[in-house]
């Protein structure tokens, strides 16, 4: 009888988001005979409802350290490495998943020095731009450089992020492996639609309200939208540190009647099924799953092209893509669908065609393979 091999995944926060929504499939949905996972985390905020006690349902062993966060804190970073060095110690594992960039380097260099036999580490897109001043980029390319010759595969969401970090010098073609986040699709293609604001067709966007996602565009682009389609409406599903800052834009606009801002809502999927247009407005987006999500449900989709948006909507064969930062292009793309029907419904079924390709189970299905590949192959590209 075959022994499951032990994986541990490792990652810096559990706050809601797509990162943390592809680790908890990771560790509660792979084939039980063949892995046995746990899960070390740091300093959650605002965890996914319901996250406690999936993991308790699934039996994942879960430790939660405190001193490990997301950002830079000389002191507390050398504590969390020596937590992280006993978390590893006690679990033995096989195999270390990292997720994101600080669990990235320190689970890295924890599972190093704790001689694990393997190393896997997921970016989930990456902080190459968007989200930190020029120091702390480039303190994070740096660190990705050190840890790259530890890990034996690192799994990008796309074809463009792997070539996003050989581009900085970061690890070796042989290293990468594509593996899309999944999407559970079952209850989203299932899902009733919840209309949350009346009118004219709903233009929807659902994220963090955090800069990296660009909402500030999708607002200065509604004034133009609303001269063309004056009835149409705008719907802001998420919540998040900039939320005042774009209610007080939208404000200033003469907008507060039709940019609704919803807030945090669990039922995301029967949000966006009542949605006449899906739009995400990134500056910098590891693939989007929310797009996965409006692709299961037909909708057509106004994105912007950065990181993996451009391979998810098949380079434009399931939405318009438009320049980040750039609200001109973003107001044209969203009031041409909105004007043309016959296109939009094209660009719906488009995605909906290729949202299987995106799956939880297909996923999942990858990733067991990988596992079973570098646990098998001792010819591993670490150098």
């Amino acid at each position: 009888m075959m022994v499951p091999l032990r994986v541990l995944h490792i990652i810096t926060r559990l706050d809601v988001g797509g990162s943390t929504e592809n680790t908890l499939l990771s560790v509660t949905r792979m084939p039980r005979d063949e892995f046995v996972s746990s899960l070390v985390s740091g300093r959650t905020v605002e965890p996914p409802p319901g996250m406690a006690e999936e993991l308790a349902r699934a039996e994942v062993p879960w430790i939660h350290l405190t001193r490990l966060r997301r950002p830079v804190h000389p002191l507390l970073d050398c504590l969390a490495l020596r937590d992280l060095g006993r978390a590893i110690r006690s679990l033995r594992p096989d195999l270390v998943h990292t997720h994101s960039s600080k669990a990235g380097f320190l689970g890295r260099l924890a599972a190093r020095r704790a001689r694990v036999p393997r190393i896997v580490h997921t970016p989930h897109g990456h902080v190459f731009h968007g989200y930190f001043a020029g120091p702390a980029t480039r303190l994070f390319i740096a660190l990705e450089r050190i840890a790259a010759p530890w890990t034996d595969r690192i799994i990008t969401l796309s074809d463009a992020e792997a070539q996003d970090h050989l581009r900085r010098g970061i690890g070796a073609p042989a290293q990468f492996v594509t593996i899309p986040s999944g999407v559970d699709l079952a209850p989203v293609v299932t899902a009733r639609p919840t209309p949350l604001v009346s009118g004219g067709p709903v233009v929807t966007a659902v994220a963090r309200l955090v800069p990296v996602k660009g909402f500030h565009y999708l607002v200065d682009a509604a004034p133009e939208v609303l001269r063309r389609c004056p009835q149409a409406r705008f719907l802001i599903v998420g919540d998040g540190e900039m939320r005042p800052v774009l209610e007080g834009r939208a404000r200033a606009a003469g907008l507060t009647d039709r940019i609704t801002f919803t807030g945090f809502r669990e039922d995301v999927a029967s949000v966006m099924a009542a949605a006449d247009l899906v739009v995400l407005p990134s500056i910098n987006e590891g693939m989007g799953r929310v797009l996965v999500m409006a692709m299961a449900l037909g909708k057509p989709i106004v994105a912007t092209r950065v990181g993996g948006v451009a391979e998810l909507l098949g380079e434009g064969k399931a939405g318009i893509l438009v320049p980040a930062r750039d609200a001109g292009a973003l107001a044209h793309a969203i009031y041409s669908l909105l004007l043309d029907r016959s296109r939009a419904q094209a660009l719906g079924e488009a995605g909906r065609r290729r949202a299987p390709q995106y799956s939880a189970e297909a996923m999942l299905e990858a990733l067991a393979a990988l596992y079973r590949d570098i646990l098998t192959d001792g010819r591993r590209p670490r150098r």
